[in-house]
């Protein structure tokens, strides 16, 4: 183990930031004052509990809305406890919904992505961080009305292995645990596989004979203690899981997936689409804020970790939380070959909004040639471009970003436009 030992109580963990160079808080929210436009600030937020069934005990005041009528300014947001979700937390530990008129309980812990899917699609929550992949399958396998209106984070992901693994070749005879067949951690995975020529298995067991390699799905919060246990032969998911083995010493970074797949984007934050259509006001001062904390998350990534610990938003500790988001350049990291893109410059993770249709289109691509337990046939008939117009709404992170000082002030280029690049 060649990072340094950290005292850790638990086996989760939480991910790292990106860089810093924006405004000042302070600076910042003067600058972005009006991306709530038109609510009126509102009053204390009401506590909630960590039931996605349970009431939020929130203000019903009402907003103006397209067509005149009234519409609450409550809006639920639930969460996984993973550092992807740091913009949504961070958000309303700061005040940041508060301030731009809304009424945000406190956001609802899920423990896995099918919870947190069933929690949205059954009205629980309305606005949630998901795996880009599991969105495009709400929106065109399952048909629910899902809009996604943000990336809410790059990066952050990692192929965390025990510390005698030293290439991916050596998880031929293995098991690999993914948090989900529909996720872009499913998908780096098997491009490193491919291309080092070992075979998925979904079902079976695996053999280092044939080169074969067996997923399986797993919460993030058991992926540690499974790696720890010597269950599986390590796990790919977003932090602070990966930093939780780092710190506890019972595993490696092997690869991180913004080293394979430059800037992709994991979560995203979506909502249902009636949100657009019937409480505009209320999905533009959500947006706006979300956009915020992503800046302030950028700007300070350690007063983020201490955020999300302090207030309990996370279960992990303090140093997991904070390794997860500040720890990206360790030079070890590239002796060992986690980095093999060191040109890409890429932050362990990244806090930016404005999704690229480059993105959407490539997913779809990649995700027709991916292993998955379950039906890939509504991809058939999916052109990539209409995949990205029908899920994907950019209107209101433009303007959000826009007046947080433009896409300059998130390291984006000034034409929002990119070529994905892929390289395993």
């Amino acid at each position: 183990m060649h990072h340094p030992a950290v005292p850790c109580h638990d086996a989760c963990c939480a991910p790292p930031g990106g860089p810093a160079d924006l405004l000042t808080r302070a600076r910042f929210l003067r600058q972005a004052g009006g991306v709530g436009l038109g609510l009126a600030s509102a009053g204390l937020l009401a506590a909630c509990g960590n039931s996605a069934a349970g009431g939020t005990g929130a203000a019903t005041t009402a907003l103006s809305t397209g067509d005149g009528s009234a519409a609450s300014r409550t809006l639920r947001v639930g969460y996984l406890p993973i550092t992807d979700a740091t913009p949504l937390l961070v958000a309303h530990a700061d005040g940041l919904y508060e301030e731009a008129g809304l009424d945000v309980p406190r956001p609802v812990l899920l423990r896995s992505w099918p919870a947190l899917a069933e929690a949205f699609q059954a009205g629980k929550v309305d606005a949630v961080h998901i795996l880009m992949p599991l969105a495009l399958q709400l929106r065109f396998e399952r048909q629910f009305p899902a809009k996604v209106v943000a990336w809410n984070h790059t990066n952050g992901s990692s192929l965390t292995v025990r510390p005698e693994i030293r290439d991916v070749e050596d998880l031929a005879g293995g098991i690999v645990a993914i948090p989900g067949w529909f996720s872009i951690h499913n998908i780096a995975l098997q491009i490193l596989l491919r291309e080092a020529g070992l075979t998925i298995l979904k079902t079976g067991e695996p053999s280092k004979a044939d080169r074969s390699v067996k997923l399986i799905v797993m919460a993030p919060p058991d992926m540690p203690p499974a790696l720890a246990e010597g269950a599986v032969a390590g796990y790919i998911v977003a932090d602070p899981f990966n930093a939780a083995a780092e710190v506890k010493g019972i595993g490696r970074v092997l690869r991180f997936t913004g080293d394979i797949w430059r800037n992709h984007a994991c979560c995203v934050v979506a909502v249902r689409e009636d949100l657009l259509t019937k409480r505009p006001d209320v999905a533009r001062a959500f947006v706006g804020s979300v956009v915020q904390a992503q800046a302030v998350a950028r700007n300070d990534p350690a007063a983020a970790a201490n955020t999300l610990t302090s207030k309990k938003y996370l279960p992990q500790p303090d140093p997991v939380v904070r390794w997860a988001l500040t720890h990206g350049a360790d030079p070890a990291y590239l002796r060992d070959g986690a980095i093999q893109h060191p040109d890409w410059k890429q932050p362990r993770i990244d806090f930016q909004g404005y999704p690229f249709p480059s993105y959407t289109e490539e997913l779809v691509v990649r995700l027709r040639e991916t292993v998955v337990d379950g039906d890939l046939s509504f991809l058939d008939a999916l052109e990539p471009g209409r995949a990205h117009r029908e899920l994907v709404d950019d209107t209101l992170v433009r303007a959000a970003i826009d007046a947080a000082g433009g896409p300059a002030a998130f390291g984006l280029p000034a034409s929002l436009t990119r070529r994905e690049e892929v390289a395993p």
